[in-house]
């Protein structure tokens, strides 16, 4: 892996829009909140205030729209640009200030200040992505992040907060269904007494899609997502106060999407079609979440966090890869850039011809495992001087992650538009390697408030540490007779500074970083 290191600077005057209008509910200004440390704004009005360009998408919101597609969530936002793949937003595609949208990979994603892309350091591709849904805020820093959250700090970062364990009973049920047969199931249970709380909460949504897969069949999906929290706590009288927290998620995914795309002149006929080649395709996903948090709070000043995570994420995306006519193979890509001059391909993916005794459709069974776990901490103090108000925050984290692929190709043939498996392929004969990252990082902030001048001054540090097993395709047992191995490590210092400045409706703000 290699960083780029660039010395940026921005400068931007920009008159107060929706998220700088005066004096709304969610931006009145509270000094002296200390924030949770599964947030990275907390309200608007932090948002409005911060050193850089942020944007806050509160609870109201999410509620107003009530969206399950994160895509059609983050639109409203300026600067954040999203392209549709399987238009559900189940695996989206996130671009901040210009940053590569593919798979999200370009950008620090977490939920409740955690890592949360399936392997962050080593396969950042994010396969798997929280459900808008389930969330209870949506934060967005561009390009002004480079301190505080990492390892991707030129484009931004996204945090999604989830749902909160209530301060008082609440049960909640939500029902909807709608067309294509979609349907969403959404319920919460949670209470809080004066030393313990809990919120257990539940949300499927489905779709039998709306693409129309040649000779039939379900081009939709199926989603489960389950999280429970448990909360214990000091009482208010006690001199330490103390709070920990541990979570739990769960979430799993059947979802007919495909790889494959139409012809030019099939997509301007028909552009919901489906061939009738990519009937086998499914992505089959699971993740599973364990995090403890704990808080130590010796004043109203000073606080420290800790936080233990683990993330487990398996994924087998079976999906049409290629054709072989006559023993010769060509891509899907290949094919439908020109179906004239390979009609014997399309047409045995179109479903239009039968498959001879040398001719394949080859399934490529993308399965992959995944593991990100770790331990972080921050400390964080603020004080006030006579005419200012100062906070220093230091972090540190240690994480680890892989991903393990161990992946087969299955051949079919294809009679009257329906495919057969002919040869089942043996697991680990096409890619057969774990990928593995153990980063150490560290940065330190101090934000000064002056009048309507802030100043945020830091410096972020990681060492990372990166390796490939390559097993190969012969040694499906892994023994190592055939191991090749690489390493690599990165040390990386990113020192910054960022200011702005609040007029009455014009915020200026700027910064200098390197990335």
């Amino acid at each position: 892996m290699s960083y780029k290191l660039r010395s940026l600077f921005f400068l931007v005057a920009s008159c107060a829009v929706a998220q700088q209008q005066t004096q709304q509910l969610d931006s009145i200004r509270l000094d002296e909140v200390v924030l949770s440390a599964k947030v990275i704004l907390g309200s608007k009005f932090e948002a409005k205030n911060r050193t850089g360009s942020a944007y806050y998408i509160s609870h109201e919101e999410i509620k107003k729209f009530n969206y399950t597609d994160v895509n059609r969530t983050l639109r409203s936002v300026p600067g954040v640009n999203v392209y549709e793949e399987d238009g559900f937003g189940l695996r989206p595609n996130i671009s901040l200030r210009g940053t590569s949208p593919e798979r999200s990979s370009k950008i620090t994603l977490m939920e409740d200040g955690v890592l949360i892309a399936p392997a962050p350091y080593s396969a950042p591709s994010a396969y798997y992505f929280p459900t808008i849904a389930r969330m209870q805020a949506v934060e967005i820093l561009k390009g002004s992040s480079q301190v505080q959250y990492g390892p991707y700090t030129t484009g931004g970062a996204i945090n999604m907060i989830s749902t909160e364990v209530p301060d008082k009973f609440r049960l909640f049920l939500n029902s909807s269904y709608g067309s294509f047969q979609s349907g969403r199931l959404h319920a919460q249970l949670g209470d809080s007494k004066d030393n313990f709380g809990y919120s257990v909460e539940y949300l499927n949504y489905n779709s039998n899609g709306f693409k129309n897969l040649d000779y039939g069949a379900n081009t939709g999906f199926d989603k489960n997502d389950l999280v429970a929290k448990f909360k214990v706590n000091t009482g208010p009288k006690a001199k330490l106060q103390q709070e920990f927290e541990l979570k739990f998620q769960y979430a799993d995914e059947t979802s007919n999407e495909t790889y494959l795309g139409l012809a030019q002149s099939d997509f301007e006929a028909t552009p919901f079609r489906r061939y009738a080649g990519s009937q086998a395709d499914q992505m089959n996903t699971e993740h599973l979440q364990f995090m403890g948090t704990h808080t130590l709070k010796f004043s109203d000043y000073f606080r420290i966090t800790t936080v233990a995570y683990h993330n487990d994420f398996s994924r087998n995306w079976y999906k049409l890869n290629d054709v072989t006519v006559n023993g010769n193979r060509l891509g899907i890509a290949a094919i439908l850039e020109d179906p004239l001059s390979n009609s014997d391909y399309y047409n045995l993916v179109n479903g239009t011809a039968n498959s001879g005794a040398n001719d394949i459709l080859a399934v490529k069974a993308n399965n992959r495992n995944y593991l990100s776990t770790g331990v972080q901490t921050k400390f964080d103090y603020h004080w006030k001087g006579e005419n200012t108000f100062n906070d220093i925050e230091i972090g540190l984290r240690y994480h680890y992650d892989e991903e393990d692929r161990f992946q087969w190709v299955d051949d079919y043939g294809i009679t009257n538009g329906l495919m057969q498996l002919t040869t089942a392929g043996i697991p680990g004969t096409d890619s057969n390697r774990i990928s593995d990252a153990r980063a150490f990082a560290s940065f330190a902030l101090y934000k000064l408030k002056f009048k309507n001048l802030t100043l945020t001054p830091g410096v972020r540090y990681e060492n990372i540490r990166l390796g490939r097993a390559n097993y190969g395709s012969n040694d499906i047992a892994r023994t190592g007779i055939d191991l090749s191995t690489r390493e690599n490590s990165v040390d990386v210092f990113i020192p910054g500074i960022g200011f702005n400045y609040n007029f009455e409706n014009i915020s200026l703000f700027g910064g200098v970083h390197k990335g």
